[in-house]
């Protein structure tokens, strides 16, 4: 493996890693100081969501293009903007620091390693949810690229901060991460049950993403 390769492998595995650290860590966080109030622990988790994926974007965009979503790289791919080797090691390496991620959030506040969620998250509501938040980055991203790249990190932390709230899913929109959170039984967790419905409306909002995208940007 080229040493290109393999930096843009780490900058995925890292930027996703901390990506999922950062939703499950601040979701522990905001819920052991929230008292209860569901609304203010969303807010608080959904604002360092926000920031953490401002700063990896800005850092890690000139690296990888900084995916951290492999939903992201399969659209790049569609589009013959990435090799099929180079979107396989990208989704591997998205996936392994997504779990990584996790794994780190829980011991930092003293909870087992691995433990699988209990957080029911189902039902059409939820993936009409997940659909759209998917759809909308899709389109959001290849839009800011085509027209503004430089805006790209705040363009995109503003998509997913909007959609944590009008989304009745709270916005996974990232395969990987919806993987990840399957493995911490807090706020912000999923049960692994629950993750193929997420995946499949997030994979038909990428493709609907990707569509739309293209009439727009051709």
């Amino acid at each position: 493996m080229s040493e290109d390769v393999t930096k843009k492998w780490l900058a995925e595995a890292l930027g996703t890693g901390l990506l999922v650290a950062t939703v499950i860590g601040s979701g522990i966080m905001a819920e052991r100081l929230a008292g209860g109030n569901v609304a203010v622990a969303l807010l608080a988790n959904t604002l360092a969501t926000a920031a953490v994926l401002v700063t990896l974007i800005a850092v890690l965009g000139p690296v990888s293009g900084a995916h951290f979503n492999p939903w992201v790289t399969l659209s790049a791919l569609w589009q013959g903007d990435l090799s099929r080797s180079s979107a396989s090691a990208y989704i591997l390496a998205q996936f392994a620091g997504g779990v990584l991620g996790a794994v780190l959030a829980n011991l930092m506040f003293d909870l087992p390693a691995i433990t699988p969620s209990t957080h029911i998250r189902t039902g059409m509501g939820q993936w009409l949810g997940e659909f759209t938040a998917t759809f909308g980055l899709l389109i959001v991203i290849r839009g800011i690229v085509r027209e503004r790249a430089s805006a790209s990190p705040w363009v995109i932390a503003g998509w997913i901060t909007a959609a944590y709230w009008f989304t009745s899913s709270t916005s996974f929109a990232n395969v990987a991460v919806t993987f990840a959170r399957a493995w911490s039984d807090t706020f912000a967790g999923i049960r692994l049950v629950d993750v193929p419905g997420f995946a499949g409306a997030q994979l038909l909002g990428t493709i609907g993403g990707v569509w739309v995208g293209k009439k727009l940007w051709p």
